[in-house]
């Protein structure tokens, strides 16, 4: 460990004298004119300098904003830049929000609904570091379903369908009242760079520094860090049937100058795809002909600090489930010559595909349809599972082959978005990009897809981009202890050729990474660096000790099983000898709860009374002793990631005995750890032997240093 900060001291030196000693280039960094360090002294990306003028950009309705720098900036108003900006704020750094419209800020441009699996497990981990998203839906859900029940509480999907106005309205209402956070309505062309001193780019070290961004009437804003979270506005494009519309989504322009900016950066970008259904009117569809399905009474709420939604449980809206027929098979294949989206060979998303993908990997299949409601006073359906693109024609015509939408009326036809993203290998694991130094990345523009994934990232991103300008260490969290490090490191290490989505099998180490003690893993570690509020700190303290209380009490009560099935009425059906109450509560096959305990102590009748504590005492119960187990797992990853590679390692070096072909694939990748570097597809045993081996020696070299 002295070691691995022996690295990150020299390499956080060796920065703070290149950044605080810029100077004026007069040439091209690799086709892009780089910032000067002189007073003032700043350039477009694009070279265009003389058309730079300060920033006096307008806030919201027209008010000129005040300043003219902050410390971080963040571009777009999605559920990225949304996390992104409020945590900056929380961490204390003046920040600005640069949308194109503040009232499409928290829009829900795709399906109405928030968490499945693993897509609830990052709600959670969201909540547990003070993000907004799971406290909004808490005020702006409208039907709350827990998925996976059948199964273990380490893989249950926390969902809930979310009335779209009141989703967008709360937010905006959260974000007003955080301070440190200005917002404005306009569009960032380009970049501001500073070169570092030498004027040298090394391998594995940014190029440049992020000193600002260009609105796109010419004013500048200056910042210490800059976080861009696009979605798929970046050079989007939007398709029905052979039109195709230049946007990011339905009426909105795309960002275009950001796109050739990072281009000339020579960041390496891709293009990727999706799609979203068309939306019917609720009351053309005939309800009969579908299958109901109710929410849950009581609700279960995303947010630790919620004790229950907004919503009471018998005011909840339903869902309904209708099957395709085979009959669309015909309608589908006699469009695709007029359907553009799916002749493009741009990756789509595999877990979510358009109907069309999915009649043609599939033929001869049912495949479900779910019925959601967009909202209490909408009079919207949003058809889940019937994402299309063929002309708007031919979508009416296809509905109306589907039991329950025979008369149905669309009211807007479904599309696909094209637009181009960021291989996230260029990141490192706090989402800043290597080539260039203060730079972050967050949302669709890294490669995912979905409000969740987008939100973890975001809020990732504005911590770090705070901790970069207010000179903190920032916020890094491995696969071992959240599913955001699983994202992360999943993006980073592997990179994605498609739109990465959450699924808990992605996750190593389920048992310990439930959504149940997300606050136990993660908050503690965001008060530490500042993005976790006092209120929130102190709810885990007193939950924290709750829980300690609780397991201390279950794990002294140690009677023979003979006891136990006097004292609980339970068949004696198990080897006898001595068991504690926590794993008598733990026995799945006995159904034993805290209230049957009651009778037997008085301090067991305090802990059923909080049905939150409560639960989470059964699921420690039944996951204790596999925990433990795990837990070693878990403790060898953490070793081989505390082998820490360098940032600017070379792995062209002579002494390391690589064949070229892994050489090329460790250089692309940079990973941070030789954990990640395991991860690697096409990396042997046999070379991560070699470097283990290097790294070691480098280590031992740097320890005789000392």
């Amino acid at each position: 460990m002295l070691c691995k900060r022996m690295w990150q001291w020299c390499r956080a030196a060796r920065k703070v004298r290149r950044v605080c000693d810029c100077r004026k280039v007069s040439g091209e960094a690799g086709g892009v004119r780089i910032a000067s360090g002189e007073a003032g002294g700043v350039w477009r990306v694009s070279g265009e300098g003389g058309g730079v003028r300060r920033a006096s950009g307008k806030a919201g309705g027209g008010a000129v904003a005040e300043r003219t720098a902050y410390d971080v900036v963040v571009v777009g108003g999605g559920h990225a830049g949304t996390e992104a900006c409020a945590a900056a704020a929380r961490m204390g750094a003046r920040t600005l929000l640069i949308t194109h419209k503040k009232n499409t800020i928290g829009e829900m441009s795709c399906n109405p609904s928030f968490g499945g699996i693993g897509k609830g497990h990052l709600l959670r981990e969201i909540d547990a570091l003070d993000g907004l998203c799971a406290r909004v839906c808490d005020l702006s859900g409208i039907s709350y379903h827990v998925l996976n029940r059948r199964k273990g509480p380490a893989v249950w999907g926390l969902r809930a369908q979310i009335d779209r106005g009141l989703y967008k309205n709360n937010l905006q209402e959260a974000l007003e009242k955080v301070p440190n956070l200005t917002i404005i309505e306009a569009a960032v062309e380009d970049l501001l760079l500073s070169e570092f001193q030498d004027g040298h780019h090394r391998e594995g070290e940014s190029l440049a520094k992020c000193r600002g961004v260009v609105l796109g009437d010419g004013h500048v804003i200056e910042s210490q860090s800059v976080v861009i979270t696009t979605g798929t506005f970046l050079r989007g494009a939007i398709n029905i049937g052979m039109d195709v519309t230049p946007a990011g989504r339905m009426g909105d322009k795309p960002a275009i100058g950001l796109a050739n900016t990072l281009e000339r950066l020579k960041f390496n970008l891709g293009r990727l795809k999706t799609g979203t259904p068309p939306r019917l009117a609720k009351n053309t569809i005939d309800y009969s002909q579908c299958q109901i399905q109710d929410p849950d009474n009581p609700p279960v709420p995303f947010s630790f600090l919620t004790r229950s939604v907004w919503i009471r449980p018998e005011d909840q809206l339903k869902c309904h489930l209708t099957y395709t027929t085979l009959e669309i098979e015909a309608e589908i294949k006699k469009t695709l010559h007029l359907n553009r989206h799916v002749q493009e060979e741009t990756s789509g998303p595999r877990y979510c595909p358009s109907i069309e993908s999915k009649i043609l990997r599939f033929p001869g299949r049912s495949h479900p349809v779910w019925l959601e409601p967009e909202g209490l006073d909408s009079s919207l359906v949003y058809p889940q599972g019937l994402s299309c693109t063929m002309p708007a024609e031919h979508q009416q015509a296809l509905l109306r082959l589907i039991p329950g939408l025979q008369h149905c009326e669309m009211v807007t036809p479904g599309y696909g978005v094209e637009y181009d993203y960021v291989d996230p290998r260029e990141l490192n694991s706090q989402l800043e990009t290597q080539r260039v130094c203060g730079l972050f990345l967050a949302g669709q523009i890294n490669g995912t897809t979905g409000y969740e994934e987008a939100a973890a990232q975001g809020l990732l991103a504005g911590v770090n981009a705070a901790a970069k300008a207010l000179g903190g260490e920032g916020l890094t969290v491995d696969r071992t202890e959240s599913y955001i490090g699983v994202l992360v490191d999943d993006l980073t290490t592997l990179g994605t050729s498609e739109p990465y989505r959450m699924f808990t099998s992605r996750a190593e180490f389920r048992l310990l990474l439930r959504p149940d003690n997300a606050d136990l893993r993660l908050t503690e570690k965001g008060y530490k660096v500042g993005c976790v509020s006092e209120e929130r700190h102190e709810h885990l303290t007193k939950t924290s000790q709750k829980l300690s209380e609780g397991l201390k009490l279950l794990k002294g009560d140690v009677r023979s099983i003979s006891s136990w099935t006097r004292l609980l009425g339970r068949p004696q059906n198990i080897t006898p000898r001595k068991k504690s109450a926590l794993q008598i509560l733990g026995l799945a096959s006995w159904e034993v709860t805290l209230q049957c305990l009651a009778p037997l102590d008085s301090r067991y009748s305090v802990l059923s009374e909080d049905g939150v504590i409560a639960e989470r005492l059964k699921i420690e119960a039944l996951y204790s002793d596999l925990v433990e187990a795990q837990n070693e797992e878990v403790e060898a990853m953490r070793r081989d990631q505390a082998l820490v590679i360098p940032h600017n390692f070379d792995y062209c070096s002579p002494a390391l005995s690589l064949s070229n072909e892994v050489r090329g694939k460790l250089s692309r990748a940079r990973p941070a750890t030789i954990a990640a570097a395991s991860r690697i597809e096409g990396i042997t045993p046999a070379a991560l032997v070699v470097l283990l081996r290097y790294v070691k020696q480098k280590q031992q070299q740097y320890s005789e240093l000392l």
